[in-house]
């Protein structure tokens, strides 16, 4: 199992980014998959979670209407929209699959 994530890096409050976590070894199309985030000195929390089809997410609180997971279980890849970025959104972002697998992370700094 490997997960590989994309898209993170610096972006200004307001803005947005779009992360790509691809991922292989396994029946992707079968699972759900989910984002995580970790800021410094704080636990890793849930951000969003997708069905294995697509068609049901779930968000954190601190996330919800701003953000939105999608994938394609073509590519076998899961998607993280985040739009109006606050500086409280900064952290690691993580994908995870059941197994569990665990991605290396990507950056997100929001910040002016």
């Amino acid at each position: 199992v490997q997960l590989v994530e994309s898209g993170g890096g610096l972006v200004q409050p307001g803005g947005s980014l779009r992360l790509s976590c691809a991922a292989s070894g396994f029946r992707f199309s079968s699972y759900a998959m989910s984002w995580w985030r970790q800021a410094p000195g704080k636990e890793r929390e849930l951000v969003a979670v997708v069905s294995s089809a697509g068609s049901s997410t779930n968000y954190a609180d601190s996330v919800k209407g701003r953000f939105t997971i999608s994938r394609d279980n073509t590519k076998n890849t899961v998607y993280l929209q985040m739009n109006s970025l606050k500086p409280e959104d900064t952290a690691v972002y993580y994908c995870y699959a059941p197994g569990p697998k665990w991605g290396q992370g990507t950056q997100v700094t929001v910040s002016s």
